[in-house]
């Protein structure tokens, strides 16, 4: 039928796109993650450690980090280099890292999991909540479907790309083996990454266990996994043959599920996986006791979690919050990722940490976003298939004791407390971006951390441990590194302004603004070539600990547990398929701060408990990026 074309067989509805070089064919000869020579690491901890410590603290952490280096840390550090000899096919992180992310017990939620959310699409019109629910759910199997293929495009950073991002070279480099192709790519400047990741974005759940949780993935679940009103269903959206089903079908069902009006459970299953996960192991042991074991498989096997809200976004802040977190009840915070839609169609990801980092996230979302507004699958026009939903969709029920009901009563309320104890507030700086820093020679990302620094300084008259994360996706394996924003150059540049205007010139001002640039752009270019220092430490402390050590005094200094207690954590992206992301602070006193830098405009979302008022540093933030834009515009400021 005319209906059918191109998504009958192997038809090009079914793929995004057929990429000419195969997905993973730099996978095998991508550089390894390099351990950092000890001395240098070394070096790198003190300088972090100065901007924080006073003489006599420095003395005494800069004596226990010689003697680390000399002693027991060479013997750690040596063990190191050898085991990583021997496990050629990753990383020396990838292990520890898996560990840190799956033995840590609080709830994934506000602690780990992060938010994307989506621009609306360009035509209002299509920000209906069946129609853009069809048209994403359509474009991520597509996703999934062209990446088993091997016909996604291999993620490149090209440096050059009018010399790589061509066709002409992409037929070349085809021909090249993959033990060599990373070569290939590296003479044209263009740095292939890793994408090992990638096969975890579908069919994957992080399953509850005691003591360390596990990842679980099913590759041949056809199924998709829907939750409204804190209602679980299930329906296939792949055939028997593996064709994607029609997208009328998947209109019809997902139409089929939000006129279902069955009321909410009084005890909502989703709270569950809000809860500390050895208490959560223990519940689910019991659900699995209880006869729910075919209903938790269709969960954990699900392509993925569409979590459909019966809301409407009032404002960013609010957005920030469904998106974070959300009502528990609709969501299951232990799938890779949830796709979130509301009743106006805005749209947003939720995704656990453990499995990856935002790069396989953010490149699956730029996708989304682009195939599902560019060719989406159905239109306003386009009626669903004449179907029998009722027996196509499943709606799961699960049977629960008593014990399952005072858990998820328990769960809920522990909830409720902590997202009432959570601010989420935002700003967006009109003033200037990107390009205006960008013509002043000063890294754009620079400014944003120096503003975080001052407004910390401003509001609390400290300095205090920062951390930006940075991808180390350039090697085979990599997660990510820690750039340490807070520096002496900051903290030099911070007080001129906050606290010694009147002595400085505004060509002085100027001047220290563009130290502070060149010695982040230095650290920034060090934690993405694998040559950070904090995760060599952690792997050694890690290795010390597995070997049943006792734990070097090194790691026991009072300064070295302050610097890993992230007051300010900060991470940044910027992507025409994300309106704002953002992440819940990473301890009690701190701000989780998601920015973007724009061509001329800055956005920072910022997050905190009690302990801290987000608001207020918000303020400080945007009186500091004022101050230094008018600094660089050659203005004089007043205090």
């Amino acid at each position: 039928a005319p209906g059918r074309r191109g998504y009958s067989g192997a038809g090009a509805a079914e793929f995004l796109h057929r990429s000419i070089v195969p997905t993973m064919h730099y996978q095998k000869s991508l550089p390894r993650l390099p351990v950092p020579k000890l001395e240098d690491t070394i070096m790198r901890y003190l300088n972090a450690q100065k901007p924080l410590l006073n003489d006599d603290q420095f003395r005494k952490t800069e004596e226990l980090a010689h003697a680390f280096e000399k002693g027991i840390g060479r013997e750690l550090h040596e063990q190191l280099v050898a085991q990583d000899n021997q496990n050629k096919h990753t990383s020396y992180i990838t292990g520890p890292w898996f560990d840190m992310y799956l033995k840590a017990r609080e709830p994934v939620v506000l602690n780990f999991n992060a938010f994307m959310s989506f621009n609306p699409d360009p035509k209002a019109e299509y920000n209906d909540q069946l129609i853009r629910a069809t048209n994403m759910t359509v474009s991520a199997i597509r996703f999934m479907k062209t990446f088993r293929a091997g016909y996604l495009e291999p993620e490149v950073f090209h440096l050059n790309p009018e010399k790589s991002d061509t066709e002409i070279f992409k037929r070349i480099i085809r021909f090249v083996p993959s033990s060599i192709s990373w070569f290939g790519a590296y003479m044209v400047n263009a740095y292939p990454l890793d994408m090992s990741q990638y096969f975890r974005l579908f069919n994957s759940t992080r399953l509850p266990k005691l003591n360390r949780d596990e990842l679980y993935t099913d590759e041949k679940a056809k199924h998709l996994l829907v939750l409204r009103n804190g209602n679980f269903y299930v329906f296939d959206v792949i055939d028997r043959d593996g064709n994607m089903l029609e997208p009328s079908e998947i209109q019809a069902h997902l139409k089929y599920i939000l006129s279902d009006n069955s009321p909410a459970p009084a005890f909502p299953l989703g709270y569950l996986t809000s809860e500390n996960r050895d208490t959560w192991a223990l519940l689910r042991q019991n659900l699995l006791e209880n006869g729910n074991e075919e209903a938790l498989q269709k969960v954990d096997s699900a392509m993925f979690c569409l979590s459909l809200d019966d809301f409407v976004i009032k404002d960013l802040v609010h957005l920030s919050h469904t998106m974070l977190h959300g009502d528990a009840a609709n969501r299951w915070y232990d799938k890779s990722f949830n796709l979130i839609i509301t009743k106006d169609g805005t749209a947003g990801i939720n995704f656990e940490h453990s499995w990856g980092d935002g790069v396989a996230v953010l490149r699956f979302q730029n996708e989304v976003f682009k195939d599902s507004t560019k060719t989406p699958a159905i239109s306003p026009q386009s009626q669903p298939a004449s179907v029998d939903s009722s027996r196509a969709v499943q709606k799961l029920d699960f049977k629960l004791n008593d014990v399952l009901k005072a858990g998820i009563t328990k769960a809920k309320q522990k909830f409720d407390a902590t997202v009432e104890s959570l601010s989420l507030n935002m700003i967006q700086f009109q003033e200037g971006g990107k390009e205006l820093l960008k013509q002043k020679k000063v890294s754009p990302d620079a400014v944003a951390q120096l503003a975080f620094q001052m407004a910390f300084l401003r509001q609390y008259d400290q300095t205090v441990a920062t951390y930006e994360s940075c991808s180390t996706a350039a090697f085979k394996h990599g997660r990510t590194e820690t750039i340490r924003p807070a520096s002496v150059y900051t903290k030099k540049c911070s007080e001129a302004f906050v606290k010694e205007l009147s002595k400085h010139s505004t060509e002085e001002l100027q001047n220290l603004i563009v130290e502070c640039s060149k010695y982040h752009g230095r650290l920034t270019k060090e934690a993405a070539m694998g040559q950070g220092f904090d995760r060599h430490l952690f792997s050694l402390r890690y290795l010390a600990l597995s070997k049943e050590l006792a734990l070097p005094d090194f790691y026991q200094d009072h300064a070295y547990t302050r610097l890993n207690h992230n007051i300010i954590s900060t991470s940044t992206l910027v992507s025409p398929a994300v309106q704002l992301g953002g992440f819940g602070p990473v301890v009690s006193d701190g701000f989780g701060v998601g920015y973007q830098v724009q061509d001329d405009w800055i956005g920072c979302n910022v997050s905190s408990y009690p302990a801290r008022n987000g608001k207020e540093f918000l303020q400080c933030i945007y009186k500091s990026l004022e101050d230094i834009f008018n600094v660089l515009k050659g203005k004089k400021i007043g205090s």
